[in-house]
């Protein structure tokens, strides 16, 4: 399984205390209340006031944890783990796509938790594209760091692609645009519940899928 090796799962992190479980709860209510108004109205049409009232906040704290309505919608981008689970994977021996299925596996524990956030969120910018390219955009910057530290690994395995930096950043920018475009296979099949499951189950199929994908003849790809 491409996620076996993460070495903490969700159920293993210790459980947030009292106070932030309240910055948590007013955080999501404003998120939710957000989603609700500009899918209701459109971005233009909704307020900072509005968005409070129906949050159960002041404004005030509206910015306490977002700097304007369009942050609150486009929520958090995802983040690279810590340090030491990336150097595990830069410097790890085992299966390529299991050892990195930790680092995306980790940066995904977040939106596990709110899929049902996460998905109200998509399909309200679906109606406003301008948001959806600049949510867009955060997923860009995450790809970079993944295909820095895609990078980093190969120039360890792969001694002749190190003697040739042009070669090196051509196949890891190869390598982590196929990752992403299976991530992204995992994140559809999840975000629109085709299917039961969380995520790390997802990009388990999706990653299984692409290996039987190479394995195959020609042939049965096209057919």
């Amino acid at each position: 399984m491409l996620c076996k090796n993460r070495s903490m799962t969700i159920e293993d992190v210790e459980q947030p205390g009292l106070r932030e479980r309240k910055r948590l709860a007013t955080k999501r209510a404003i998120q939710l209340a957000v989603i609700d108004l500009v899918g209701e109205r459109g971005m233009d049409g909704v307020t900072i006031e509005e968005i409070s009232r129906v949050a159960d906040i002041s404004p005030r704290t509206f910015f306490n944890y977002f700097p304007s309505k369009e942050s609150a919608l486009l929520g958090d981008p995802p983040v690279m783990p810590a340090d030491e689970l990336i150097d595990e994977f830069v410097n790890g021996d085992g299966p390529f796509l299991e050892d990195l299925g930790a680092i995306l596996a980790r940066s995904t524990e977040k939106v596990m938790e709110q899929g049902d956030l996460v998905r109200r969120r998509m399909r309200v910018l679906k109606q406003n594209p301008n948001l959806m390219a600049t949510r867009m955009a955060t997923m860009h910057t995450f790809e970079e760091q993944i295909g820095a530290v895609i990078e980093l690994r190969l120039r360890r395995t792969h001694p002749e692609l190190a003697a040739d930096p042009e070669k090196l950043a051509d196949r890891a920018r190869l390598t982590t645009l196929v990752v992403f475009s299976t991530m992204r296979h995992a994140w559809m099949r999840w975000i629109t519940g085709e299917l039961t499951g969380d995520l790390p189950t997802r990009l388990d199929e999706s990653f299984e899928s692409l290996r039987q994908i190479l394995a195959s003849p020609e042939p049965e790809i096209l057919g």
